[in-house]
């Protein structure tokens, strides 16, 4: 039997303010905590161990899934009123196993999270495509989540999201705020999105653009009049806009090339980097859709975006680096950090040695 119960190991990763619960046979259970994994002090999980941990939170559906050729299922669940986790179930050399993320409690503010008041007049438009882009664990969920709750505010929309799964709940306030999670409302993104166009939206949210029908119809419902919100695995506007027209056959690459110049309203790509002292910090880039930018998209010219990009704070631009830069300067991060995750490994170094 394992030294701690399931209930015992979340209210410590509550306690410990950890990120992520990792429960392997073999090893004693981890917290990610600031960034770093950190065995509890235990025996090495068994077999019966992972696999009663799976069971006490997976539903039939979820097991059935487990055990079928999809190998493992995700979902979120409530841990009573003390917090909310992702949930990944899985095997592993025939074994259980399960990473549980811990999603905080509280939407915070556009401030908290570090995006600039400027970020506030895209979410004040009425149609486009406004991507939020990181690798995985990067916050991205946390933005996106913090735009929606700011928009419930201070707009009366209707607001749907198509989320996998649903992480964080928004009640509603000014706006009206319908969720659908998939596999338990709807069973794709794109049959989500494609639903939502009926429902009478002004704002929606696709947790994920994972293949080429749900960034076909991401792009139909922004071009058809509604703010869209959705996530990409990517690290840069450039690469971003890459990835898009990149998914489609080659014969479409001319025509959505045009659909994104013109529907496209904003990249905001993020990093997650340790804070000097304990802690996580975003890094931000952040692309503004202009006419320069337009004609670099339709033109095949992504390699000119950075320079764009450079050159647009009036309109609320940044780099990357320019923001891992003022993190440093304001004694957020480590020189360490910012050279990390710089773009521009050389450019940084250079300037890193001028600080």
């Amino acid at each position: 039997m394992a030294a701690f119960s399931l209930e015992q190991l979340l209210d410590l990763v509550v306690e410990s303010n950890a990120s992520d619960l990792h429960l392997h046979v073999g090893q004693a259970p981890a917290l990610r905590v600031h960034g770093d994994i950190t065995p509890v002090d235990c025996p090495p999980l068994t077999p019966d161990d992972t696999e009663t941990y799976v069971h006490s939170v997976a539903s039939k559906k979820h097991l059935d899934r487990l055990e079928s050729e999809h190998g493992g299922s995700d979902f979120g669940f409530a841990f009573g009123d003390k917090a909310r986790f992702r949930t990944s179930i899985f095997k592993s050399k025939g074994h259980y196993g399960m990473v549980l993320r811990q999603i905080p409690s509280q939407l915070f503010s556009l401030s908290k999270i570090g995006l600039p008041d400027k970020v506030k007049d895209l979410l004040r438009l009425t149609r486009g495509l406004i991507l939020v882009t990181g690798p995985t664990g990067s916050g991205k969920t946390t933005t996106l989540a913090s735009m929606i709750n700011w928009i419930n505010e201070n707009e009366g929309q209707h607001i749907i999201t198509v989320e996998d799964p649903i992480e964080y709940y928004h009640p509603h306030k000014r706006s009206l705020v319908t969720q659908r999670e998939i596999g338990a409302d709807i069973n794709t993104f794109a049959e989500g999105i494609r639903a939502a166009l009926r429902q009478d939206p002004d704002v929606m949210l696709v947790g994920e653009m994972r293949d080429l029908e749900t960034i076909e119809a991401a792009i139909t419902a922004a071009e058809t009049g509604h703010l869209v919100f959705a996530t990409l695995h990517t690290t840069g506007a450039a690469r971003t806009v890459d990835r898009i027209i990149d998914a489609f056959p080659a014969n479409t690459k001319e025509q959505i090339r045009i659909q994104l110049a013109a529907n496209l309203v904003a990249v905001i790509s993020q990093v997650l980097c340790r804070k000097r002292g304990g802690g996580r910090v975003a890094g931000f880039e952040i692309m503004v859709n202009n006419p320069s930018i337009a004609a670099h998209i339709r033109d095949n010219k992504t390699h000119y975006i950075t320079s764009d990009i450079q050159t647009g704070a009036v309109h609320g631009m940044m780099t990357l680096d320019t923001h891992l830069l003022y993190l440093l300067d304001h004694g957020l991060i480590e020189k360490s950090e910012a050279l990390t995750y710089a773009q521009d490994t050389d450019d940084m170094r250079n300037k890193l040695l001028q600080r």
